[in-house]
């Protein structure tokens, strides 16, 4: 009894050391910069294709950066784990940005969140610069945390950073921006378990309105954010 109770009280706090290293790797207080980032929100609202936040949400989560992200930080944690080649995957992350600003977002976090998160990953080889999902998921897998949860985790603050981005430009209020974060919730966890059966053959998106006006934020005027 002793012992089966010891393991189980082991287990849990293995467990709770896991949740707490994601909510920390991902709190806004870790220095990555993503508040200053629309992801081309910004510029698709000026540009009147944001009727329904959450439809463009959900879609931008399923058939846009969402889906990719969640494949690459799937790849990326089995490398981190097996001590395999990270730079392919991470030249790959990095053509999959497509326009300057969405390249300049995942590059600018991914070298911040690199060196945030020296402290946990002593050992781990990573390129030069790496895209933010790469280096994201490898730190993850290096460190022993569990894959569907590392996902969700990720998914989850990709939704809450463009949430937030949509309170600032006016597109909902706090309240409706809880109920949707509670809404995307299934959402974020069918993509984890997809993805974390995954591999990079099945990357690929549909979100063309998303990516043209993160291509068109380039040059928009006056404006709150960097992508």
């Amino acid at each position: 009894m002793g012992t089966t109770t010891s393991i189980h009280i082991a287990t849990t706090m293995a467990e709770a050391a896991h949740a707490l290293r994601l909510m920390a790797w991902l709190s806004p207080a870790f220095p990555v910069g993503s508040f200053s980032y629309s992801h081309g929100l910004e510029r698709a609202v000026a540009d009147g294709h944001v009727g329904d936040f959450a439809a463009w949400l959900d879609g931008l989560m399923r058939y846009g950066t969402g889906w990719n992200d969640a494949v690459l930080v799937a790849e990326a944690w089995r490398r981190g784990r097996d001590g395999g080649e990270l730079c392919d995957v991470a030249e790959l992350a990095e053509a999959m940005a497509g326009s300057a600003e969405r390249h300049l977002e995942t590059m600018a976090q991914g070298q911040a969140f690199a060196k945030a998160v020296a402290g946990w990953t002593e050992g781990l080889a990573l390129p030069a610069t790496t895209p933010y999902p790469v280096v994201f998921g490898a730190s993850a897998g290096f460190n022993g945390l569990p894959l569907r949860e590392t996902i969700a985790a990720y998914l989850q603050a990709f939704v809450s950073n463009q949430i937030q981005a949509g309170i600032r430009l006016s597109l909902l209020g706090q309240e409706r921006g809880v109920t949707l974060l509670r809404e995307m919730e299934p959402t974020i966890l069918d993509i984890a378990v997809r993805a974390a059966g995954s591999t990079l053959d099945e990357l690929g998106g549909s979100a063309f309105i998303a990516e043209i006006a993160a291509m068109n934020h380039e040059t928009q005027y006056s404006r709150l954010f960097r992508s």
